[in-house]
């Protein structure tokens, strides 16, 4: 099967993703993830890329990325190999750390930009323990979905609102966040009014961790590079 096309474009939102090889953890304490942190904070200056949003797993990575110029695949290259390098060296290993090329898909800002935020930052709580796993977000897309318990949302809200590894604790002002975080244009996306911005986004966000999240923004990507309508991609 031929790889998707790679649209770049200045000005362009997208999701990025990548994978450990066969799977496998790319961060294996704190320390690897202060410096994947590190780096991509250098990434965005070097590379003048935007990032509204991330989180870090333990085999894998999201990001919500802006481009100014059209050098995401530069910009990727470098992030993947100096955090590979610095890793492979910390740990004694040697080979490939991530699993082929980076993923991305191109994103339409107003369309998508909030609901792939929140995508992006229920990854910690989208787990098998917390009755959010594959099996149960398929039963609720289908209609069967069993009501959770007011204990198992607390405990679901809980995880979400401690995991350190994403950018969701700064968008609802529990913490500062990394210099570089762009927090502002996805909160408008939320409503225009300066005043509730955070709030808004948290009960935005956590009603999908109450109701289940029914519907996977990778459910209508088009073509397998674009999430947007129809005339968004006409315009690509």
């Amino acid at each position: 099967m031929a790889r998707p096309l790679r649209i770049e474009r200045a000005g362009g939102w997208y999701h990025v993703t990548a994978r450990g090889n066969e799977r496998k953890a790319i961060y294996r304490d704190d320390r690897d993830r202060h410096h994947f942190l590190e780096l991509l904070g250098e990434m965005v200056e070097q590379f003048r890329v935007r990032v509204h949003g991330y989180v870090l797993m333990n085999n894998h990575y999201h990001l919500l990325a802006e481009l100014r110029e059209a050098n995401l695949s530069r910009a990727m290259q470098w992030l993947h190999v100096s955090y590979s390098l610095w890793h492979n060296r910390r740990h004694g290993r040697s080979g490939h750390l991530f699993q082929g090329r980076f993923k991305s898909v191109v994103v339409s800002r107003e369309g998508w930009g909030l609901e792939l935020s929140r995508y992006l930052h229920l990854n910690p709580v989208r787990v098998q323990g917390l009755g959010l796993g594959k099996t149960e977000r398929q039963r609720s897309r289908q209609g069967v979905n069993d009501t959770p318990t007011a204990d198992l949302v607390r405990q679901r809200i809980g995880v979400l609102r401690r995991y350190r590894w994403s950018s969701y604790r700064a968008y609802i002002g529990l913490e500062a966040g990394p210099p570089w975080l762009e927090r502002c244009e996805v909160l408008m996306l939320g409503g225009r009014a300066v005043e509730g911005r955070q709030q808004r986004y948290r009960e935005y966000v956590e009603k999908a961790v109450r109701e289940g999240l029914k519907i996977s923004p990778w459910e209508s990507v088009l073509d397998q590079v674009v999430l947007g309508s129809q005339e968004f991609l006409e315009k690509l």
